[in-house]
């Protein structure tokens, strides 16, 4: 089976688990943004001519050329990983929407960056769902996302477009899931609009459906195991 063939495949098998979720919740259909971290643009170009629309990446360095070699197609390119502000300006560049502002200092730089390039910049606040949040870990303590989103919703170049969450790991993420979904409820009450939910991966998109999730981010089931980098 070449590459083009294996992508597709696995790609009719997911968007199929998409399609039966959503329609088991009730819900409209859910935006699969495939992650290519570790995948080269070859393989973008492969999933844009599949019909893929979305393409979530984790790092800078590689996303950064990445959509440089791939800017002549129809893509919204989704930053998915731990941002650092001094990477600010370089994904403001290419960023349709980043979905892992969690902090104030963040939210600082990306204004900054994004008020520099005329952008009006989409961002997701995301939430630490771990039981007991730890300092390290990605994403705001719940008992912060209200400052958080005030400091957000002021940034005149950003436009808060909802909110992100990864399940913790080898814990069940219906309760991680739930939690996200009641502080997606709070941040869309304070902002009308901010109705994106991005959760979700490979192995607990059916989960994160059934709690609301609109964006869910795969990466192995779409694209196989990573390449030997």
């Amino acid at each position: 089976m070449n590459r083009t063939d294996e992508l597709a495949t696995n790609l009719r098998a997911v968007q199929a688990r998409i399609a039966q979720a959503c329609e088991a919740a009730g819900r409209p259909p859910a935006t699969l943004v495939v992650v290519t971290k570790f995948f080269g643009a070859d393989d973008v170009r492969r999933l844009a001519a599949l019909g893929v629309t979305d393409i979530g990446e984790n790092r800078d360095q590689e996303a950064a050329a990445k959509h440089d070699q791939c800017q002549d197609l129809p893509l919204t390119w989704h930053f998915i990983g731990q941002l650092q502000t001094n990477k600010a300006n370089s994904v403001v560049r290419y960023a349709d929407l980043i979905h892992t502002v969690d902090r104030s200092h963040l939210v600082t730089a990306l204004q900054k960056a994004a008020a520099r390039a005329d952008k009006q910049q989409d961002v997701l606040l995301q939430l630490n769902l771990d039981p007991q949040p730890r300092s390290g870990r990605g994403g705001v303590a719940p008992a912060d996302l209200a400052a958080l989103m005030e400091a957000a919703a002021g940034a005149e170049a950003l436009r808060v477009r909802g909110v992100m969450g990864v399940a913790p790991l080898g814990e069940d993420p219906a309760p991680a899931f739930e939690r996200l979904q009641q502080a997606a409820a709070h941040v869309q009450h304070e902002i009308p609009g901010a109705d994106i939910v991005s959760a979700g991966m490979s192995s607990d998109l059916e989960v994160a459906v059934k709690y609301g999730a609109t964006h869910l981010r795969i990466g192995t089931a779409v694209m196989g195991s990573r390449p030997d980098v």
